[in-house]
C-alpha cells in the first residue's frame, strides 16, 4: 500500500532530484556505490563538489543508498 507520490525520508527527494538534474536516481546511486571507502559526508561533498547537487539532495542520495547496502 505504498504510494510513490508519498515516499517518506530520503526517498521524497527523488522526484525532485530528477526534475533538477536530468538524470534517473539510479545514475546517482551507481555513482555512490563506486566511492566504497569513503564515509557518508565525504561522498556527499564529493557530489556538491563534481556535480553540482544540493547537499539536501546529496545527503538524501547517500543515505539511501548506503542504508541499502547495509547487510549485503
Amino acid at each position: 500500500m505504498t504510494d510513490p507520490a508519498k515516499a517518506k525520508g530520503p526517498a521524497s527527494y527523488f522526484p525532485s532530484i530528477e526534475k533538477t538534474y536530468g538524470k534517473p536516481v539510479e545514475h546517482w546511486k551507481a555513482l555512490i556505490r563506486e566511492k566504497t571507502g569513503m564515509k557518508h559526508m565525504e561522498i556527499v561533498n564529493w557530489l556538491k563538489a563534481e556535480h553540482g547537487l544540493g547537499h539536501g539532495h546529496a545527503n538524501a542520495l547517500v543515505a539511501h543508498t548506503l542504508a541499502g547496502n547495509k547487510g549485503g
